[in-house]
């Protein structure tokens, strides 16, 4: 069995399946839906600007997702950026650049439900 790896897409993990045994190399998304929704230019940005808004705090400060959402889209549309934005942030984890956080420990970044806090990785 092969270790897992990460989305490109989602940042979830993929599991090993035995239908990819002789591609597993070239494997990179969990699914048909990531192929479809690379990261582009815009999922930068986000991953960017959650960087950025970390790095402007103390360095044990967590922000909510929702605050990168707020400003990279003003006014109501940053409800309809959530889960893009939480993407983003999971691709952060799999780089080994970010932490997501529940009730103050590190969870896993695809097995997390309900709020989420984002913190630098130490």
């Amino acid at each position: 069995m092969e270790p897992p790896k990460s989305c490109h897409s989602c940042g979830r993990t993929i599991e090993w399946r035995r239908k990819w045994k002789d591609n597993w190399d070239e494997v990179r998304y969990c699914s048909s839906a990531c192929r479809r929704q690379k990261p582009s230019a815009l999922d930068t940005r986000i991953e960017q600007t959650i960087v950025e808004l970390l790095e402007s705090r103390a360095t044990s400060s967590t922000i909510c997702p929702s605050e990168a959402a707020r400003v990279l889209f003003p006014g109501d549309d940053w409800r309809s950026q959530m889960e893009r934005t939480r993407r983003a942030a999971r691709r952060l984890v799999s780089e080994g650049r970010l932490e997501i956080m529940q009730r103050g420990r590190a969870v896993d970044p695809s097995t997390a439900k309900g709020p989420i806090r984002l913190k630098l990785k130490s």
